[in-house]
């Protein structure tokens, strides 16, 4: 894992990139209050956000762009697939020096944001949506450059002020067109994670958040880069790793808590995903214990 950090004027930018053959996990954490962007040009990560006894999880993947509010009460877990190398661009800009930006650009922040400068927790999600092609090329000239040095710099600051523009621009088009279809993809998502061990199928769901299943299918892959019913089995997965890890349920009970009649459906599904079986984990979990 190879991570560049790059200060320039009121933004810190974080250029990284994995070629690992195994699972990272990387933590982290922030040091005052901050707005940040992340742009992934390619990669895999499931993230896990805790804060206030809370945890969240979030997948990015190939092609995703996302915002956010955190501030030091917030620890940050990565974990990137070793399948799917990672390209990613972090900008992170302080509240309290927005005020040093131009006033059209503060504009821009207070008009585009107001959820993120003037948030309610300790971290806030803010608008995400897949990359346009513009985007997607501004990235990956910040990874392909040939320049080094003061050029180098000159060169960055220009690719991160582009590609912050490309995110206003789209998320005022965005907001213009699709943000009664935003509201109702993560209706959808939510949805199925309130009903994990038997979610609707695709046309009651569609029926339920008032959204065609064509939409519904491919609007969902591109918010949440995993269609509909993959993002499921992702989120049964991952919440039978919790269980596992933290609960007194057996690894029968898990696999019927989170939807799967078969037991043997339900391991090698987990092997695949965690490279072990969930009887494996469940034992580690209460060795550990003892």
């Amino acid at each position: 894992m190879t991570t560049d950090i790059i200060e320039l004027h009121n933004f810190i930018v974080l250029i990284e990139q994995s070629k690992a053959s195994t699972t990272l996990i990387q933590k982290c954490s922030i040091d005052t209050d901050v707005v940040g962007f992340a742009f992934y040009g390619s990669g895999s990560v499931e993230l896990e956000i805790r804060h206030n006894d809370q945890t969240k999880y979030v997948t990015n993947t190939t092609g995703m762009a996302i915002s956010f509010y955190g501030n030091q009460r917030v620890e940050f877990s990565h974990k990137i697939a070793p399948d799917r190398p990672l390209q990613s661009i972090s900008i992170f800009t302080r509240i309290e020096r927005l005020h040093t930006l131009p006033q059209s650009e503060q504009q821009i922040f207070q008009e585009k944001l107001p959820q993120l400068l003037r948030p309610e927790q300790n971290f806030v999600k803010g608008p995400s949506f897949y990359m346009n092609v513009d985007m997607q090329h501004a990235v990956q000239k910040v990874f392909n450059t040939p320049y080094s040095g003061n050029t180098r710099l000159l060169f960055l600051k220009s690719q991160v002020n582009e590609l912050l523009a490309h995110f206003f621009a789209l998320l005022s088009a965005e907001r213009n067109n699709e943000v009664e279809n935003s509201d109702k993809l993560f209706q959808a998502k939510d949805i199925m994670v309130n009903n994990i061990a038997q979610p609707p199928s695709l046309t009651e769901l569609s029926k339920l958040i008032g959204l065609n299943s064509n939409k519904l299918k491919r609007n969902f892959k591109e918010l949440f880069g995993l269609p509909v019913f993959k993002f499921l089995q992702e989120e049964r997965l991952r919440k039978a790793y919790e269980l596992l890890c933290g609960h007194e349920m057996s690894v029968q009970e898990t696999a019927w808590y989170v939807g799967y009649e078969s037991l043997s459906s339900f391991s090698n599904a987990f092997q695949k995903k965690y490279g072990l079986r969930p009887n494996e984990l469940r034992q580690q979990f209460l060795s550990n214990k003892s």
